[in-house]
């Protein structure tokens, strides 16, 4: 992974609708491009206490909810867990999940935990082990804390991707690029396999 990960003891702000001010419910499920028929197969990469993972999982067939820490999954089945959401212990890097095996993948706020070269601690480059997993023309979509932003919140800035170099990671990996927005905080990035 990249510099950290998410401190538990903080996890109530995970649980904090404003969240929605950086990516809303309604934009990450249109940009999944799921279809109607309710059986698609996705991962939540980063899925802390299920914020966004309950808010898919009403669209999706089944929902993996990968966190590499525990601590993370025991607070989300505290809160409690939809039916179609299997929690799954991993890091980004590598997945325990077949070729080709997911429709889509997302990640909110933690692309800058397991892309690329970690900003030189020979991470995983883990936008590859993504790749892998996804269905041709399957969906990889990553809203982050961005390089470009001024820190109000979030890791520090230094620990951070821009939109440009999200793209340029995502493209290496074999992705086509298909929606890429740099916004005051954050980026927004929507990219096929």
């Amino acid at each position: 992974m990249g510099f950290h990960t998410f401190d538990p003891e903080s996890a109530d702000k995970l649980e904090d609708d404003s969240r929605y001010r950086y990516l809303s419910r309604e934009e990450l499920v249109a940009a999944l491009a799921l279809g109607s028929d309710r059986d698609a197969a996705v991962a939540d990469l980063g899925s802390g206490t299920g914020f966004y993972t309950d808010d898919v999982a009403a669209f999706a067939g089944e929902v993996r909810a990968v966190d590499v820490q525990d601590e993370m999954h025991e607070l989300y089945r505290e809160k409690g867990v939809p039916e179609n959401v299997a929690l799954v212990t991993a890091d980004v890097g590598d997945l325990p999940f077949a070729d080709g095996e997911l429709d889509a993948a997302f990640s909110t706020m933690t692309f800058h935990e397991f892309a690329g070269d970690g900003h030189g601690d020979g991470g995983s480059g883990a936008e590859t082990e993504v790749a892998r997993v996804l269905a041709d023309g399957g969906r990889f979509v990553v809203a982050d804390w961005s390089a470009s932003g001024e820190g109000e919140s979030g890791p520090p800035v230094d620990e951070r991707y821009d939109r440009d170099e999200a793209v340029e990671l995502l493209e290496d990996a074999g992705f086509e690029v298909v929606r890429a927005d740099e916004r005051p905080e954050t980026f927004f990035v929507v990219a096929q396999a």
